[in-house]
């Protein structure tokens, strides 16, 4: 087996963190780990933060296949990404290197813009009105027309990111080991006009949803890739699909996806 013992430390500069993680450090190199500068000689990726900074760390590194990625939390928030806290980071290295690993692998979704530009989305897709007026998109899954939106926008989400901006919207929360996607709806309009089915609905792999936006003045609408906003001129259709890549993370003993929503919803 190849060994795992180049790390990269993803975190927001501050001071106070840094003196923080010292200690971690110097554990880190007494267990024989190598402390890399680039996240390209890395071939485990640690998030130092909660699920924003984490999933920062995988849009910045670029959704990296060939490694690892854990997070550790600075505090005792719960974390549905990050199965470490800072105060038991010897534990995540003794899982690393000593223990049988059970790794989580994590869906993405792809995200084409106007057929050109490509995205990588961990947790969601979301397109809404950049202007205080509805938007209105034609939903297509597949080749089939499936229905006119009118509202004040769509969220397409990952399993993992059901329970983020897709639960609030009243989405199912999704397991993650089901290769799928969810489509849910932001303030949809229905009347005579417009129809829409006014629930969530959920997407297998092999599915294609394209969302082509009428132009009527939202043609530069916000699209929120995860915890990034794109600001793209022009907008005339989103493609997602499942993608074929996932982000690997280290398994944690007991400590299952739904034991993390528990904690942090229940």
């Amino acid at each position: 087996m190849q060994e795992r013992n180049n790390i990269y430390f993803y975190y927001r500069n501050d001071d106070n963190l840094d003196t923080k993680l010292q200690p971690l450090f110097t554990l880190a190199k007494e267990n024989n780990f190598h402390i890399t500068d680039s996240p390209e000689q890395a071939n485990i990726i640690v998030s130092v933060g909660g699920d924003g900074v984490f999933l920062q760390a995988v849009r910045t590194t670029g959704f990296r296949q060939d490694c690892l990625y854990t997070g550790i939390t600075t505090s005792d928030e719960s974390g549905l990404y990050c199965d470490f806290n800072i105060d038991n980071f010897d534990e995540m290295l003794d899982t690393i290197q000593y223990e049988a690993m059970e790794v989580r692998r994590f869906p993405v979704i792809d995200v084409q813009v106007n057929g050109e530009s490509n995205f990588q989305c961990l947790n969601e897709v979301s397109i809404r009105s950049n202007i205080i007026k509805t938007i209105v998109m034609d939903v297509y899954i597949d080749d089939m027309h499936f229905e006119t939106f009118r509202g004040d926008g769509l969220i397409v989400a990952t399993p993992t990111g059901s329970t983020g901006y897709n639960k609030s919207t009243q989405g199912a929360v999704v397991d993650p080991k089901l290769p799928c996607f969810q489509v849910s709806e932001i303030a949809s309009i229905n009347n005579n006009r417009y129809r829409t089915l006014g629930s969530s609905f959920i997407l297998n792999e092999d599915r294609t949803l394209t969302l082509e936006l009428v132009q009527d003045g939202n043609d530069y609408p916000i699209i929120g890739m995860d915890n990034e906003a794109y600001s793209i001129r022009n907008v005339h259709n989103l493609t997602v699909r499942l993608s074929n890549s996932v982000i690997k993370t280290v398994k944690l003993k007991n400590n299952s996806y739904w034991d993390r929503v528990k904690r942090t919803f229940l």
